[in-house]
């Protein structure tokens, strides 16, 4: 067997590898589906963009969904906790927040994936997600990747340096900056200064990348045909969940007719996985959050009061 190619990790790649690292070392994860029968609720989804012409105003399913599961974290605020826990001292806090900062991967038109923090997504319009959304992708696209995860990863290391955690620190910076295949490239001399001469209005800073309160990731904006579900999803510490927003598949469902009688039926059905971290949260946690799910998509008019 040959070796045909050769890939060095990217600075995103790097933070990606050890944040997902550090997930599966220390999280005891718990994982489910939620399944949601979106038959009716797609149709009422429409009728959010009737008579909508600007297609940066349009309400996708994406908003949509992450407005779905940002009301059931408000029913089950512990979901929306970071937790503090020292393993040797077996400590641990949670963190109640007043906001929902969504962690939310998206795809740039280079190709490149990367996390932004979405702030404050809990307690606002459908239409002012959209505006935040639309203005963060603009951004995104006007951002050097290379760039903005450097102050991130910057940031990171300085901060468990204040930690003590100092051989952590020289380890990151020796295998960041020291000459070689793993050398990480940023900007210098007038590139720099043009870069940083963009006002922030119009490019991404660490603090669209830090870490939000929870990961909303919609694997099937991605790839529409996909079959099945996300069965394993990495949280990202201090974050006690996530979620990823599956692809709609039509499946054989059992629902009642008119009468109360059970019959077969082909409907629409959307899986949702949910993630916890099992020192956080146990099982009967997560029940306000799904028995609001039940409630919307029982009842999917309520979508269009959150235009």
């Amino acid at each position: 067997m040959a070796i045909i190619n050769k890939e060095h990790f990217t600075i995103a790649r790097k933070i990606v590898s050890n944040m997902t690292a550090q997930s599966w070392e220390e999280i005891p994860h718990a994982t489910m589906t939620y399944e949601a029968d979106v038959t009716e609720f797609l149709k009422i989804c429409k009728q959010l963009n009737e008579g909508c012409t600007d297609k940066s105003k349009k309400i996708t399913i994406n908003t949509v969904m992450m407005k779905v599961i940002c009301e059931g974290i408000k029913a089950a605020p512990r979901m929306n906790c970071t937790l503090d826990f020292k393993r040797k001292l077996v400590r641990g806090t949670l963190c109640f927040h007043d906001k929902i900062d969504v962690s939310m991967p998206m795809v740039l038109k280079t190709g490149e994936m990367m996390t932004v923090n979405m702030h404050d997504m809990g307690d606002i319009s459908l239409s002012e997600m959209t505006e935040k959304i639309n203005d963060t992708v603009r951004r995104a696209n006007n951002t050097d990747m290379n760039e903005v995860m450097f102050e991130v990863s910057l940031d990171n290391t300085l901060t468990g340096l204040k930690k003590g955690k100092i051989a952590q620190t020289i380890q990151r910076l020796y295998g960041a900056k020291m000459p070689g295949k793993h050398h990480v490239s940023t900007l210098s001399g007038k590139a720099k200064k043009e870069y940083y001469a963009i006002p922030e209005t119009d490019r991404l800073t660490k603090h669209d990348i830090e870490q939000g309160t929870t990961t909303i990731s919609n694997l099937g904006s991605i790839y529409r045909e996909q079959k099945g579900e996300c069965l394993l999803l990495e949280i990202i510490p201090p974050q006690t969940t996530a979620f990823a927003i599956n692809a709609t598949q039509r499946r054989a469902t059992v629902v009642n007719d008119e009468n109360g009688n059970e019959k077969i039926e082909i409907r629409s059905i959307l899986p949702i996985t949910v993630a916890i971290d099992h020192r956080s949260l146990d099982y009967n946690h997560i029940v306000p959050f799904y028995r609001k799910l039940d409630e919307i998509f029982a009842n999917p008019e309520i979508i269009l009061s959150w235009k």
